[in-house]
């Protein structure tokens, strides 16, 4: 995109110089013969562009960016002046003017005054809207750097304190339970962190890949609580959610949500039941997961993901418009969570 917006600018300076050799042409052509016309246009040019230089790269950047009005019009003034009174002076001694009729002369002189006023006011106008573009896209890309730097420090952390407390689980089951679980244990520990340590790193992930992210923190849960946990999954088994790609950690944070505040595992009677479909050319994703009667016994995960805040800050920037989602209280105290993407844009 930097190369097209170059590019542009420096297409105006070409137009800009077309037209000035236009004008130059049209002004003089009756005054010289065409080899004096050739040539006054040639320095025409010269001059001229060294006027345009100074006021483009000079004094619109160190006196009108800098927002030193007076001294940028007293400067832009000399220029003018200098300038047209070079041309007023040298054009006549250096070239063979043909002044037939006696107003030849003043009309020449108000050519001179025009066409400097034009190069001098061009350059401070593409000056100016140069600065204020260029401007306007360091803030842009500047946003967009802040947005992605939030994103790679807000998305996909693992605590050191669940890491702890994981491990100490698998240490203290490997003494009272067979050895098989505490291989299961690091499996899906294992699956967990080479998701979110290598695959959140990316832009995008398949839903595949976040489906088996969920599914690793789930079975560690499950084996936590010796799979006592009321988690039931609903997902197709289609080859689609290989195709299909999702901002990474998206649906592992709103699972991560729902195991947070159900209180599954410290109340009886909590549950969080998970749906993920594809219809008719969208992502279906809910959750419906009890809500913690105590507060103080909603769980804390050790997976620190994205806020709800954040989520629908990501999912506007890569499907604007084309996404629902919802997230609040629903019947009989039940917290319902759906993310609809429309997939088929």
């Amino acid at each position: 995109m930097e190369y097209h917006w170059t590019f542009f600018l420096k297409f105006q300076h070409f137009v800009f110089f077309f037209a000035f050799i236009l004008i130059i042409f049209f002004s003089q052509r009756h005054l010289l013969d065409n080899m004096s016309l050739i040539k006054s246009i040639v320095l025409n040019v010269i001059l001229n562009m060294g006027v345009y230089a100074l006021v483009y790269y000079y004094l619109v950047p160190f006196f009108y960016s800098l927002r030193k009005y007076p001294q940028f019009i007293l400067y832009a003034l000399i220029c003018f002046l200098v300038s047209s009174l070079s041309r007023a002076v040298l054009e006549p001694v250096t070239f063979n003017f043909n002044f037939t009729y006696k107003d030849d002369y003043v009309i020449f002189l108000y050519n001179i005054y025009l066409v400097q006023s034009i190069v001098i006011l061009m350059a401070s106008f593409l000056g100016i809207t140069k600065n204020k573009f260029l401007i306007e896209q360091d803030m842009i890309d500047l946003g967009r750097k802040q947005d992605q730097l939030s994103l790679n420090l807000l998305k996909s952390r693992i605590s050191p304190h669940f890491l702890l407390n994981t491990l100490n689980n698998i240490y203290a089951d490997s003494f009272f339970s067979s050895s098989e679980n505490g291989s299961d244990s690091i499996l899906q520990l294992s699956k967990l962190l080479q998701y979110v340590l290598y695959e959140s790193g990316k832009e995008k992930v398949s839903v595949a890949q976040e489906l088996r992210g969920i599914y690793a923190l789930k079975e560690l849960y499950q084996l936590r609580y010796k799979n006592k946990l009321d988690i039931a999954f609903d997902m197709d088994d289609a080859e689609v959610f290989n195709i299909i790609e999702v901002p990474p950690t998206i649906l592992l944070t709103l699972f991560e949500n729902a195991l947070k505040h159900s209180a599954i595992g410290s109340e009886s009677g909590s549950y969080i039941k998970l749906k993920c479909r594809v219809e008719n050319g969208a992502l279906l994703f809910g959750i419906i997961n009890s809500v913690a009667e105590d507060k103080e016994k909603a769980i804390d995960v050790g997976y620190k993901g994205l806020g709800n805040s954040m989520i629908i800050k990501v999912l506007e920037k890569y499907y604007y418009r084309n996404f629902y989602f919802f997230s609040g209280s629903v019947y009989n105290n039940n917290y319902k969570t759906l993310l609809k993407i429309n997939i088929d844009g």
